[in-house]
């Protein structure tokens, strides 16, 4: 990846600023620059260039001073991120500083982040599925929170359109509330997957076993060639960051697109304090931000803003950016601004072992498994008296036991050594993903007297799973214990650890969408609704949560907010 420009121009004016260099102020970034829009992008933490600053990628397991694993000193710094069980010694330095940054917890929330060039595009987990009118219809289907003011059909043109460019493998299944998309050829089940597969269609029928629908280069087209990326090599080290490119992220894609149309201009450490306004023109001028080394303030001016932060850092912009007009907050005229905290509940499930295959092995560490759709509450033979909504599971695959298996074994000698080059046997497990309901007292609210050290009221947190995700979480439990039964596992153990209210990574719905600007903060173009130049593309704007990963709908929320956003510029009309 050529460098990415960083020369600040003397007047501090652009077309367009993007607050964010993650997945959603990536995509704001490429389509803005790629319309001619002069744009800065401010991103609070570090410069992270393409395989350049990936430097525990090419790193064994053994090469690592702890194995992998964080040092005391490291779980004091990292103590919230651990949470997620996703961070370690080989990827510590894609996760923040909890003891630099920290935030107040009312109730548990975990709060997983990523300040730096890329944010949380570097360590996501890369499954893209499609929302469809199951979703976007379930809160005016069932009197919860407001309606959305989209549909399927509004946002499917811009799902194929970032699809394409993203690199999405999977296949097919005809199925309307998971509808299909753009694919490259999916990542193969392996055979115990596949077994798995076989026996849910001839015991359940409507218990669907596909590949994970991911973010993976398996067939790279031409335009993912001409970025530099490559095909994925099944490595499965993809926390790391990717250096092949193979699978997507700002870095490796969305921000050098922008950089090639000499329009794109990125400025790391910078820690955007809120958002300026003009009480006469009803609009926003620009961004003041503090320098996150050196703690000088500066301004910076654009007619287009882009909030991209992240889901919590958008709602703290928008929560400190008072004026007359505006004394809580920036587009808060309902008072919904930070309330709604949505995310995915997960970590539940079961897992077993599986005798037979054992003539049969698999090549590689595939960075995909299972995918089982949702299945429960998407027609009335399917309702679930106990909850609304539903789950589908992921974070699911079968494999074999490997040499770790001699580890603390009783043994010596050549007998031993030799066991330790035969595969062990095969086992399987089943996570469950639940949708998070929006409930209002679910918030996130700016403290009135601690600051953090670049002058930002801290976040306080006070949201909790409630008894619709509890009750979901039960049968989620049951559901795998069943399956894998049913497939004729043996030695089936449940699990069940919630964690807080961001553990799944997916937090969501704190200026949410809507028609009404009595009830919401942006309307169905992402606009907030009384800021018309300011726009909110990132989890912020989630009006419910399904229970797919949202990032692929960020992105075409994204994509689609930029087309309307420039073509209201170019008629004069924010």
């Amino acid at each position: 990846m050529a460098n990415l420009n960083t020369t600040i121009n003397k007047t501090h004016r652009y077309d367009a600023i993007v607050i964010g260099s993650g997945m959603s102020g990536g995509w704001a970034a490429k389509e803005l620059c790629e319309k001619g829009l002069k744009t800065l992008v401010l991103e609070k933490g570090r410069m992270v260039t393409h395989v350049e600053d990936y430097p525990t990628a090419m790193k064994d397991h053994w090469e690592f001073d702890h194995r992998g694993a964080l040092n005391h000193d490291d779980q004091k710094a990292y103590h919230v991120q651990t949470r997620s069980g996703f961070v370690g010694e080989s990827n510590k330095h894609f996760f923040t500083n909890d003891l630099n940054d920290p935030y107040i917890e009312t109730k548990r929330f975990d709060w997983i982040r990523g300040n730096h060039v890329g944010g949380r595009s570097l360590t996501w987990g890369k499954h893209c599925y499609r929302w469809s009118d199951l979703d976007f219809t379930a809160n005016a289907r069932e009197g919860i929170s407001v309606d959305w003011p989209i549909r399927y059909a509004d946002i499917a043109p811009w799902y194929s359109y970032v699809e394409k460019f993203v690199g999405i493998s999977g296949e097919k299944l005809g199925l309307d509330h998971l509808p299909d998309g753009e694919f490259l050829p999916p990542i193969p089940l392996n055979c115990l997957e596949s077994h798995f597969r076989q026996a849910m269609k001839t015991k359940y029928g409507n218990r669907y076993v596909t590949p994970g629908r991911v973010a993976h280069l398996t067939d790279p087209q031409p335009w993912h060639l001409e970025l530099g990326r490559g095909k994925c090599q099944n490595r499965n080290r993809c926390g790391r960051g990717c250096p092949y490119g193979a699978y997507f992220s700002s870095n490796a894609a969305t921000l050098p697109a922008a950089n090639l149309t000499k329009n794109f201009t990125i400025r790391p450490h910078s820690v955007v304090h809120s958002i300026m306004y003009d009480e006469a023109t009803g609009r926003a001028t620009g961004v003041r931000v503090v320098d996150a080394e050196s703690k000088e303030i500066t301004e910076f001016f654009a007619n287009l803003i882009f909030c991209c932060a992240s889901t919590m850092a958008t709602t703290q912009i928008l929560l400190n950016s008072t004026s007359k007009r505006f004394p809580n907050g920036m587009g808060n005229d309902s008072g919904e601004l930070g309330h709604n905290i949505m995310d995915h509940h997960y970590h539940v499930g079961a897992m077993g072992s599986y005798d037979g295959f054992e003539d049969q092995y698999y090549k590689g560490r595939k960075p995909a498994g299972l995918f089982i759709p949702k299945y429960v509450n998407i027609d009335e033979k399917s309702k679930n008296p106990n909850f609304l909504r539903g789950y589908d599971y992921q974070g699911a695959g079968a494999g074999r036991g490997n040499w770790g298996g001699g580890v603390n074994t009783p043994g010596v000698g050549a007998a031993f050594k030799e066991s330790l080059f035969k595969p062990g046997g095969w086992s399987m497990g089943l996570m469950g993903f639940g949708e998070v309901l929006p409930y209002h007292d679910n918030k996130v609210t700016l403290h009135p007297d601690k600051n953090d050290q670049w002058g930002l009221p801290m976040l306080v947190f006070d949201a909790e799973f409630k008894q619709n995700e509890l009750a979901m979480r039960k049968q989620i439990m049951a559901d795998a214990a069943e399956m894998l039964d049913a497939a004729g596992f043996k030695d089936i153990t449940t699990f069940d650890y919630s964690g807080g209210i961001g553990v799944g990574v997916h937090e969501m719905g704190t200026a949410r969408m809507g028609r009404d600007p009595k009830t919401s903060v942006v309307n169905g173009n992402n606009q907030l609704h009384s800021v018309p130049n300011v726009f909110v593309t990132d989890g912020a704007c989630m009006t419910s949560s399904s229970c797919v990963n949202p990032s692929i709908t960020y992105m075409a929320l994204t994509a689609r907010a930029v087309d309307f956003a420039t073509k209201a510029k170019n008629r004069n009309d924010l």
